[in-house]
């Protein structure tokens, strides 16, 4: 997320544009709505406050006008989501996993999703799968009163 920019949206398609790294594909994603909406109030209001007439291609900028580091990121998500969920380990990388498996889940074609997530094979998609089994222990793990 540290390394999308302004030029990555575009708010009249209605997409952001994914960049390649070494583990993933590059991809152009679609907005949904309410994302569009959020977008166009912190690409046309929120963020141009934060950084105080700096000039940054950055899309997601701090109090301090600079942009977010991933580790800024990383602590902003975990500081947000805490109280929400205080049972949970909170990460991005968590609720990416958990964006995936739940795709998935609701049987969603393993391409799209493969595609969606970026993963450059089928198999780094496939491992987000959960059977019935898994599901039910994780529940059982989660929720048991003896644990």
């Amino acid at each position: 997320m540290a390394a999308i920019s302004v030029t990555d949206i575009n708010l009249e398609a209605g997409s952001i544009y994914i960049k390649s790294t070494p583990t993933t594909n590059s991809r152009t994603l679609s907005l949904k709505p309410g994302q569009i909406l959020l977008l166009y109030t912190w690409l046309r209001e929120i963020r141009p406050r934060l950084l105080k007439g700096a000039d940054s291609d950055v899309l997601l900028i701090g109090h301090r006008s600079k942009p977010m580091s991933a580790d800024d990121i990383v602590k902003h998500v975990i500081r947000s989501y805490k109280n929400t969920y205080p049972e949970r380990s909170v990460t991005a990388q968590a609720i990416r996993g958990s964006v995936i498996a739940n795709l998935l889940a609701h049987g969603h074609d393993i391409s799209v999703v493969q595609q969606f997530a970026g993963h450059k094979y089928p198999s780094s998609t496939e491992r987000y799968k959960q059977s019935g089994v898994e599901t039910l222990k994780a529940a059982i793990e989660q929720y048991h009163p003896m644990r």
